[in-house]
C-alpha cells in the first residue's frame, strides 16, 4: 500500500483548524460500532431509568461531566474514590455534598461491561450520559465523538479551582478560555442551568447582604426576591435548602434561562452578570428570542468541552470499575 506523504501536512492542519480542540481528530463517532453496538441503547435506558426515579437526576449528570472535563480533562477523574495513592475530587469544594450521580454511572458501566466487557471507558459512559440527560429533559441532541480513555489519577487541587457562582464573570471567562473554550461557550455551556437546582448559600448574599451593602441585590427582581427569602431565610440552618435555577420550567430543558435573565430573575450572581456585560448580554438576549439556536449552539459547545484534554490511543486505560483505576 502506498501513502502519499504530501498529503499528510494538510491533513494535519485540517484537523487543527476544522475538528475542534485538542485532539478530536483521534476521536471517532463510530468508534463502538462494531465492538459495542448497542452502547448508546445502554447508556440511554440507565439515564432514562433514572431520571424516572429523580428528575433532578438530568442536571446532576451534566453538571458530573462538566466537573470531570473542567480538572485533568474528560478522563473520568471525578469517578475516582480516595485511595492512598490517588486524592480523588469528590471532597473538593465545589464537589463535596453537591456533586452526585455516580451511582448512576456505576450501574450503566455494570450493563456496559455485560454487553462488551473492558470496551468502553468511564469517561466515554459520562459523555454519552449527559448527552442523553439533556435530550431526555426536551433538550437537543447531538453526535458525540467517542474514544476517549480513563485518567489514572485525579486531582483535588484543580477540582478547588473549578469555575464558581461566586466569582466575577471575568474570572469564569478566563477559566473557560485556558481549556480552548470562548466567551460564547460560556454563554451557551451556562445555558444547563435551564435544569438543576442550587443550594441556598450559593445566592444568599444577594438575598440579605449583597456586596456588603446589608440589603438585597437592587437587580433581583422583588417577588423573586421575596419567594427566596422564605425559601432560605437568613440563617445557617438553611444553607443547603435547595432551589430551581429555573423556577419558571424547572425540568425541562430549553432556553427559558436566557429569558430569566433579561427579566432580572437569574438565581446566581454569575449568572445575572452575564446581563452586565454588553458583549454576553446580546449573546443572551439573542437566546432568549431563538430557541433552536440556543440548541444549535448548545450541542457544538458541549462537544467542545467534551474534547477537553482527552486521552487516545495507548494512553489512560479503560476501567474495569469507575471508582478504582485497574
Amino acid at each position: 500500500m502506498e501513502h502519499n506523504s504530501s498529503k499528510l501536512p494538510f491533513l494535519h492542519l485540517f484537523c487543527l483548524l476544522f475538528l475542534s480542540v485538542l485532539v478530536s481528530c483521534q476521536l471517532d463517532y463510530k468508534f463502538y460500532d462494531s465492538t459495542c453496538p448497542n452502547l448508546t441503547r445502554i447508556v440511554r435506558y440507565g439515564v432514562w431509568s433514572a431520571i424516572s426515579n429523580d428528575t433532578r437526576m438530568a442536571a446532576s449528570l451534566l453538571r458530573l461531566h462538566f466537573h470531570d472535563c473542567f480538572v485533568n480533562g474528560c478522563d473520568g477523574s471525578i469517578l475516582l474514590d480516595d485511595t492512598s495513592a490517588i486524592q480523588g475530587e469528590k471532597n473538593a469544594l465545589p464537589n463535596k455534598n453537591s456533586v452526585r450521580g455516580f451511582e448512576v454511572i456505576d450501574a450503566i458501566k455494570a450493563n456496559v461491561e455485560k454487553a462488551c466487557p473492558a470496551t468502553v471507558s468511564c469517561a466515554d459512559i459520562l459523555t454519552l450520559a449527559a448527552r442523553e440527560a439533556v435530550f431526555l429533559a426536551g433538550g437537543p441532541f447531538w453526535a458525540v465523538p467517542l474514544g476517549r480513555r480513563d485518567g489514572l489519577t485525579a486531582s483535588e487541587s484543580e477540582a478547588n479551582n473549578l469555575p464558581s457562582p461566586f466569582e466575577p464573570l471575568e474570572n469564569i471567562t478566563a477559566k473557560f478560555t485556558s481549556k480552548g473554550l470562548d466567551l460564547k461557550d460560556v454563554v451557551v455551556l451556562s445555558g444547563g442551568h435551564t435544569i438543576g437546582f442550587a443550594q441556598c448559600f450559593t445566592f444568599k448574599q444577594r438575598l440579605f447582604n449583597f456586596g456588603g451593602s446589608g440589603k438585597p441585590d437592587p437587580a433581583l427582581d422583588v417577588a423573586l426576591l421575596q419567594s427566596l427569602q422564605s425559601v432560605c431565610p437568613n440563617q445557617v440552618d438553611s444553607d443547603a435548602n435547595l432551589v430551581a435555577l429555573d423556577s419558571v420550567t424547572t425540568n425541562k430543558f430549553d432556553n427559558t434561562y436566557y429569558r430569566n435573565l433579561v427579566n432580572n430573575s437569574g438565581l446566581l450572581q454569575s449568572d445575572q452578570a452575564l446581563m452586565g456585560d454588553n458583549i454576553t448580554a446580546s449573546m443572551v438576549q439573542y437566546y432568549s428570542k431563538y430557541p433552536y439556536y440556543f440548541s444549535k449552539d448548545f450541542g457544538i459547545s458541549m462537544v467542545k468541552m467534551a474534547n477537553i484534554g482527552v486521552l487516545t490511543g495507548q494512553n489512560g486505560e479503560i476501567r474495569k470499575n469507575c471508582r478504582m483505576v485497574n
